[in-house]
């Protein structure tokens, strides 16, 4: 068996407002494996995102208990967090929270500039593609180039595991097609413990594991024994 990079037992999160409670996880137990691709399929608000928040040390769990690796990152507290997401994770999101002002390169450097171990922002552009326009600013980019950028910024501090929660959300088939290509290219070469979040079913197929949720609980996982490439999904 791989080496288990997260693992949760009895994760429970419950959001309070007012005298209304929602139980956005309900006594999750699951284990996430060094090296694979793994994705959460569920209808929204069946907990994927608050599960990806709390793994990624940006939530805290109400109860229950997560790992990752031998670090049990419910009992740390908020500098610790701050650390272990410096050190260890990377982020891609449905929007691409560049930083408007900046080039290409610049916004690359935002993390460089606080990783440990870093690789080159020009380096980490040239492996999604983006070599050609390290002096561009979002605005002169399309949809597809800006995520590129947001995952180059993800990659360049080597991270441990990368967290995608819905990175083809916003773009069109073409786009979203390039943007798994990089994620799965990233996967396979680093083999970065890769989690992605979608409503597109038909990603699932690119998987070594799909996790079905459902009110805030696990209603199946899947492995899939033979996965396809990105271009061959039907979006």
């Amino acid at each position: 068996m791989p080496e288990t990079v997260f693992r949760t037992q009895g994760l429970t999160k419950v959001y309070t407002t007012g005298a209304v409670q929602v139980h956005a996880l309900a006594g999750v137990d699951l284990d996430l494996y060094a090296g694979e691709l793994a994705v959460l399929l569920g209808a929204s608000g069946s907990g994927k995102s608050t599960l990806l928040n709390i793994l990624g040390g940006l939530d805290h769990a109400t109860a229950g208990r997560v790992w990752f690796r031998e670090t049990e990152l419910t009992t740390l507290g908020d500098r610790a967090l701050t650390r272990y997401r410096r050190d260890h994770v990377g982020f891609v999101f449905q929007f691409y929270n560049l930083v408007a002002s900046l080039s290409a390169r610049e916004n690359v450097q935002l993390v460089t500039d606080v990783a440990p171990n870093p690789m080159p922002a020009a380096e980490a552009l040239e492996r999604v593609g983006l070599g050609h326009r390290l002096n561009h600013y979002p605005a002169e980019m399309s949809g597809g180039e800006q995520q590129r950028v947001a995952i180059a910024r993800a990659i360049a501090k080597r991270p441990e595991v990368l967290l995608c929660d819905e990175p083809t959300g916003a773009l069109d088939s073409k786009t979203g097609v390039q943007v798994l290509e990089v994620l799965k290219q990233i996967n396979d070469e680093f083999g970065t413990t890769t989690v992605v979040i979608t409503h597109n079913a038909g990603i699932r197929k690119m998987a070594h594991r799909v996790v079905r949720f459902a009110d805030g609980r696990i209603a199946g996982v899947e492995v899939n024994e033979t996965r396809i490439a990105p271009h061959e999904i039907a979006w």
